[in-house]
């Protein structure tokens, strides 16, 4: 007798936490609380591949930028957010020589890059707002103001409600080498609690001119919908022609993004 009621409770356990595992969903929204503000930093590697004349060059390049963005008015159904860059830090190798541009720290940038530098510089601390629905989509037109900057941290989420292998796409604009490309993105569900819905992506792109890939993961807040982490990796094609001469470039990269 003591058996079987062992037997029985094991099977009942059993069916509990599975039960309890299916019914374990959530629908994402976005929704920050009206007058927080949040800091981002990203940071990107990038290793550039150049073959000119039958030789390969090769460019190493690193960048971290310091962003800041503020919920200023939120309703049912959208927000509008104030976006700024606050600083950003680069450096290029190549050939034995290392050139940086230091926003935060204008002496360390290099000569050769002032003129660079006074065009990022033009870009920082000019808030811009942004408005967005509650699934992440921009709302309105947009014709001089750079949409992209919150890209990073503000996805399209999906209407419908999400369990662990659940699916969604979405697709976005980048620019890379001054060209504009379609990027085709999936996300798929590999864990959700009450403090993180964890995702995992990859994504191709969709151009003419550019191909290659994206793979990586992230994080989202449930409560307000806003990525609070991810991971990229990236692998571009691309010729670009200059001097008469057709220059195939392969770029692969590696990218975190935080969000406090």
């Amino acid at each position: 007798m003591k058996k079987s009621i062992s037997f029985l409770l094991l099977v009942l356990i059993g069916f509990v936490t599975v039960s309890s595992a299916k019914a374990q969903s959530v629908t994402l929204k976005l929704q920050p609380k009206q007058g927080q503000s949040y800091a981002v930093v990203s940071k990107a590697s990038m290793t550039t591949k150049m073959t000119v004349q039958g030789q390969t060059m090769n460019m190493f390049q690193t960048m971290e930028t310091k962003q800041s963005f503020t919920a200023k008015s939120v309703s049912s159904q959208q927000c509008v957010i104030e976006s700024q860059v606050d600083a950003m830090k680069m450096s290029i190798s190549q050939m034995g020589m290392k050139l940086e541009i230091d926003t935060e720290n204008p002496q360390k940038t290099d000569p050769m890059l002032q003129e660079q530098a006074k065009a990022i510089e033009e870009k920082l601390k000019k808030p811009v707002d942004l408005t967005y629905d509650t699934f992440g989509n921009i709302v309105g037109d947009y014709d001089d103001v750079d949409t992209s900057q919150l890209s990073n941290v503000i996805i399209q989420l999906p209407k419908q409600e999400l369990t662990v292998g659940s699916k969604w796409n979405m697709k976005n604009t980048q620019e890379v080498s001054g060209t504009k490309m379609v990027v085709n993105m999936e996300y798929t569900v590999t864990a959700i609690s009450k403090k993180s819905v964890d995702l995992s992506f990859t994504g191709n792109v969709d151009s003419k001119d550019i191909t290659g890939t994206y793979s990586g993961t992230a994080s989202i807040n449930p409560q307000t919908g806003i990525m609070t982490k991810s991971t990229t990796k990236s692998n571009l094609s691309m010729t670009v022609s200059e001097q008469d001469m057709n220059i195939p470039v392969t770029i692969s990269g590696n990218s975190t993004v935080e969000v406090k």
